[in-house]
């Protein structure tokens, strides 16, 4: 974890927010990223670190967060892409809280027993849970949901947008 942190210049001395915007399988299982920048915001007025985890594969969904975030992006460690799957698990090791989607790195997360929120849409919480007694699960309850779909099949994508931010913090 050391090395880690020294290679990426990040500081630990706080409390810190790791939000994963990715999901491999679609934009589905996708929180948007103007409510994970509004996430990242209300963890910044509370006094956390905020850093973006996750492949590079998820570097497109993290430039999206760091561009809804607008101003506040200056306080928003931006690391998609810059981590191998090993250095994102000892960063996840470090977090005072991880909000991640229904992903892998959501599944590292709670197998290293870090504090969580993980964000279903498309999916199901009873097929792929974390799989830790301290992970909450933030969902809601709509007739199209869980869809298993790697796009929103009715174009809305009600499952995951009108899961609020505030209700997530």
């Amino acid at each position: 974890r050391a090395a880690a942190v020294r290679a990426l210049r990040l500081r630990t001395g706080r409390k810190t927010a790791i939000l994963c915007p990715g999901a491999e399988y679609g934009p589905a299982k996708r929180w948007p990223p103007t409510h994970f920048a509004d996430l990242a915001a209300r963890f910044l007025a509370d006094g956390f670190q905020v850093w973006l985890v996750g492949s590079p594969n998820d570097t497109l969904a993290a430039e999206s967060v760091m561009q809804a975030a607008g101003e506040a992006s200056r306080h928003i460690r931006d690391l998609p892409g810059k981590t191998d799957l090993g250095t994102a698990i000892d960063l996840l090791s470090l977090a005072s809280i991880v909000v991640s989607n229904d992903s892998g790195l959501m599944h590292a997360a709670a197998a290293v027993g870090m504090p969580m929120v993980a964000l279903f849409g498309s999916s199901s919480p009873v097929y792929t849970p974390p799989l830790s007694t301290i992970a909450q699960v933030a969902r809601i309850s709509i007739a199209c949901s869980p869809c298993f779909k790697r796009e929103c099949p009715l174009g809305h994508f009600k499952c995951m947008r009108d899961l609020a931010p505030r209700a997530v913090y």
